[in-house]
């Protein structure tokens, strides 16, 4: 299963350089040797020519909004809608979940609690939870039409979707380990609030984001579509 990594940021360079860029974690999250993989540099202006360049699609998280002025954007959400209608397999990671509902007719926002960094615990509609890594201020706050929340933490109301035949989003970043979580606090944690960059740094160093669960359940879905969702 050949699988189109759509890349929508970068990590810092020193950082991609020592551990990988963001297209890079994604192959990690799917797995390496699960599917091949090529990867558009959509945030340089690069995208497929057609939803059916790939089997599958997963879109990445980004230090852009999905509310900002690129000229990339429009043609990206446009795409989505492509991709929608085919009903290609496409997974979303923290910018790639907001997009995603943007695209389909969602509201996204920035979050009233302000920055949201670190280990989550998320809590889902089947009684089972799991810990991530986070690293937003914005998130999703109205669904799109057909949009079927599937996980919540008492910060992120939407934090993972579901959309049924088509696509799974979540709005933490379970393809950040504990060491590369580290490698983007040592980089960029000069824009957190030092209390909630500190908490996220112990948290962290702690290994309370180390859970395979949603790793293992995006894997299944890119794989199997809804049935993974199925206990």
């Amino acid at each position: 299963m050949n699988i189109g990594i759509l890349q929508t940021g970068s990590a810092p360079e020193s950082l991609a350089d020592a551990q990988g860029d963001y297209d890079a974690r994604m192959r990690w999250l799917l797995g390496e040797n699960d599917f091949s993989y090529v990867t558009y540099k959509v945030e340089f202006g690069e995208l497929p020519a057609s939803p059916e360049d790939a089997d599958g699609w997963i879109i990445t998280g980004s230090r852009h909004g999905v509310y900002e002025d690129h000229a990339w954007l429009p043609p990206l959400e446009d795409f989505i809608r492509r991709l929608a209608s085919v009903r290609r397999p496409l997974i979303g990671i923290c910018f790639g979940h907001q997009v995603i509902a943007k695209a389909l007719g969602g509201k996204v926002e920035k979050s009233s609690e302000g920055w949201i960094a670190g280990p989550q615990l998320y809590e889902c509609e089947d009684g089972r939870s799991f810990a991530a890594n986070a690293w937003h201020q914005d998130q999703v706050v109205e669904l799109p039409q057909g949009a079927r929340p599937i996980a919540r933490s008492e910060s992120c109301a939407f934090a993972a979707l579901h959309y049924p035949g088509f696509a799974l989003s979540v709005q933490p970043h379970p393809e950040f380990t504990a060491e590369y979580f580290e490698g983007l606090l040592d980089e960029k944690g000069h824009v957190l609030p030092e209390t909630i960059r500190e908490t996220a740094r112990h948290d962290s160093v702690q290994g309370k984001a180390n859970d395979p669960f949603m790793r293992q359940l995006l894997r299944d879905f890119m794989r199997l579509g809804d049935a993974a969702l199925v206990q």
